[in-house]
């Protein structure tokens, strides 16, 4: 087993997370750490690093030239970026017996364009419009609006304008290449590790907390157990069709959960997850070689799991 997390920049946790569960299945198995760049810190802790070209249309038959050359068995993307990209070659890459680790293209489509997943009439899910005006004709209150105000493409949270009165929501959108409004919802952000088999069915799911982030990270995460709104989002991912891991985002205001949007790939602190009991990446590799993902057992922790990430030194 050749595992490629493509695009590993300094996911040194998910790298070494994806190790673990190779080993698990292929005790002489490897991850290959790709990316653009060499100056990556995955680069000092893979098997083996592949400095790859972009992951684009017009590189695509060199990409998997050199899949085949380098013994790739599996490919992890972890970009939201490069989704598309290796979902539009996971049928070519099946029959070279090369696994994506991920959903299939209209999923991801969906996902990653806000308007869509915000008018795909599904119930928790905050909707979403090309203007203040439908907002206000589809709410028809008489108060006052607050609006969330961002782009409808892209994973980016320093373009987001919250808790806006209409003038600065409208001010905020002249900024922005295709914007997007929303209702504010206050209330407790919570995102929700989940990972879902290829008949798009929920295996687990784990909600949590992230009480620090900087720079768009999560370094202070903990998970809630038994959180009341597994059902909602079981339904959900189902719904959208969705595969292997995804990240769930959502609000908890008044005792319900609305959902914001939904990532299509492993999250930046999904190695929580994983420690929580959903062990995403080991079920993915496991159902791409044939096993009985039923019979894998799920044993979710009853506790609270505070993770913590930290700069560490190494020593090479």
């Amino acid at each position: 087993m050749n595992v490629l997390l493509s695009s590993a920049s300094n996911k040194v946790p998910l790298l070494k997370a994806l190790q673990c569960a190779v080993k698990r299945i292929d005790n002489k198995g490897i991850v290959t750490a790709g990316d653009l760049s060499r100056q990556v810190l995955t680069r000092h802790f893979c098997d083996v690093f592949w400095q790859m070209p972009p992951t684009k249309q017009e590189n695509a038959d060199e990409i998997i030239a050199q899949l085949k050359h380098r013994s790739i068995t599996h490919v992890l993307p972890s970009r939201d970026g490069e989704l598309l990209f290796w979902a539009r070659l996971k049928n070519d890459l099946k029959s070279a017996n090369i696994h994506v680790l991920i959903s299939d293209e209209s999923a991801i489509e969906l996902c990653l364009d806000k308007l869509r997943f915000g008018q795909c009439n599904i119930p928790f899910i905050i909707p979403s419009f090309e203007s203040i005006e439908e907002v206000k004709t589809v709410v028809q209150d008489t108060q006052p609006l607050d609006y969330v105000v961002k782009e409808r493409f892209g994973a980016g949270s320093k373009a987001v304008g919250l808790n806006l009165n209409e003038n600065d929501a409208v001010q905020h959108a002249k900024g922005l290449t295709s914007p997007i409004f929303q209702l504010y919802k206050a209330g407790q952000e919570i995102s929700v590790d989940a990972w879902l088999t290829k008949d798009h069915l929920v295996k687990a799911a784990v909600c949590r907390v992230r009480d620090l982030v900087v720079n768009g990270e999560s370094q202070i995460t903990y998970t809630l157990p038994n959180c009341p709104f597994t059902a909602q989002v079981t339904q959900t991912l189902s719904k959208l069709a969705l595969s292997g891991p995804v990240v769930l985002q959502g609000i908890i205001n008044d005792g319900a959960l609305h959902i914001i949007e939904c990532n299509s790939r492993f999250g930046g602190a999904s190695t929580l997850g994983i420690k929580a009991g959903v062990d995403s990446l080991y079920w993915s590799l496991c159902e791409s070689i044939g096993e009985d993902i039923d019979s894998l057992p799920v044993d979710l922790e009853s506790h609270k799991i505070t993770q913590i990430r930290a700069a560490t030194d190494y020593y090479l």
